[in-house]
């Protein structure tokens, strides 16, 4: 097999792994009725799962050092197939709590070693291709995945997704088993030698700011289906479709920032992002009796907000040149932190009070983080001026 379609297999099970991640927030409400406990209970199951990805895989990654990299692919994959299993078979909320638990592990492996695995399939020269497919099969799982489990899930039962996913990881298994040869793995950067990086404010405030970005995006997007359905009275199959918008927003929401930070510059990308998102998400609460008014808002709350995201990369990137593996994985794991804290503050807020609140959190930290961009923007020119 040529090693192209190598790593195009890498990027379909890719959007398999992140439609095990994402297919949640869209099947909430469903998930929630079925185990018998409140959305705000049931958005937990995000909260755990972002937390396993973010501290169980950098630990996992050292431990399994020696393994090489079709062995660790392996290994991840199994780990998914057993989360869910689990997610199938074993009854009630606990159990599919540890579930969530164990996919988030497994799909932080396969994620990270399949960027490695693809970048050295890939010729000399097109490694950032071959990595950027991979980037793509995740997030197309927002795109079709999240919708395709809604119709699924109205039309049958939230678990014949999950059924699907895991023969399609089972097919996956033997497919990497069959055609990745053995290579040899990097030696892993130790977690002291990352944590080390954090010393530099420079390098803190802006890990910060995708830190509460994601915080905003994850408190509207894991209760996004029980907003639409309460709020502007949306039946199943319109909630499929607007999730399926969304996920188009959101693609082009990331290909747009990549190309306007190549041009008028990263700074001005991040901080437009930023105020695209607030004001679309605080106009929402206000024009919420207006369906199509909300629709439209929401769709540029998701291209402001995944606008952020490449730019971010790149942003980060430029701070610390030297350490680019550091710091994109550093990232990874603030951008898990704040999935996982945005489903927990939005699930004390749906509980405690309206839905319509979760738009007003979602405001309030895409603020915070513009303001620690602003005031680290000025310090840097302070530096800059008393240097010159």
């Amino acid at each position: 097999m040529n090693n192209i379609w190598k790593i195009y297999m890498l990027s379909l099970i890719s959007f398999l792994v992140g439609t095990s991640q994402f297919v949640i927030s869209g099947i909430l409400d469903q998930v929630a009725a079925s185990v018998g406990v409140p959305v705000s209970a049931a958005g937990q199951l995000i909260t755990v799962f972002a937390l396993a990805n973010a501290i169980g895989t950098p630990v996992f990654m050292v431990a399994t050092a020696k393994i090489d990299r079709r062995n660790q692919l392996l290994l991840a994959l199994a780990i998914i197939f057993l989360g869910i299993v689990s997610t199938l078979v074993l009854p009630g909320f606990e159990f599919l709590m540890v579930s969530r638990i164990i996919l988030g592990v497994g799909t932080g492996i396969f994620v990270v070693t399949s960027y490695s695995t693809a970048a050295d399939l890939a010729l000399p020269g097109r490694q950032a291709g071959a990595m950027s497919n991979i980037a793509l099969g995740y997030s197309v799982s927002l795109v079709l995945g999240v919708p395709i489990g809604r119709v699924i899930a109205s039309a049958y039962d939230w678990k014949v997704i999950f059924w699907g996913i895991g023969i399609f990881t089972v097919l996956g298994f033997i497919a990497i088993a069959k055609t990745i040869p053995s290579m040899k793995s990097e030696a892993p950067i130790p977690l002291g030698e990352q944590l080390a990086m954090l010393k530099n404010p420079k390098i803190t405030f802006a890990l910060g700011v995708s830190l509460f970005v994601f915080t905003g995006y994850s408190v509207v997007n894991t209760y996004i289906a029980p907003f639409l359905t309460s709020t502007i009275s949306i039946s199943g199959g319109g909630v499929s479709v607007i999730l399926f918008a969304l996920g188009i927003a959101s693609l082009f929401g990331s290909k747009l920032g990549g190309f306007l930070a190549d041009r008028i510059g990263t700074t001005r990308i991040l901080i437009g992002s930023m105020v695209v998102q607030a004001l679309s998400l605080g106009l929402v609460s206000t024009f919420s009796g207006y369906a199509v008014v909300v629709i439209s808002l929401l769709m540029i709350w998701a291209i402001g907000a995944w606008m952020f995201g490449p730019t971010q990369n790149f942003n980060l990137l430029s701070i610390a040149p030297k350490a680019s593996g550091i710091m994109l994985s550093l990232n990874s794991t603030f951008v898990q932190l704040g999935f996982a804290a945005g489903a927990g503050i939005g699930g004390i807020a749906v509980d405690g009070s309206s839905i319509l609140a979760i738009c007003w959190i979602g405001t309030a930290a895409v603020a915070v983080a513009l303001f620690i961009t602003v005031a680290l923007l000025g310090i840097t020119r302070s530096l800059s001026s008393e240097r010159g």
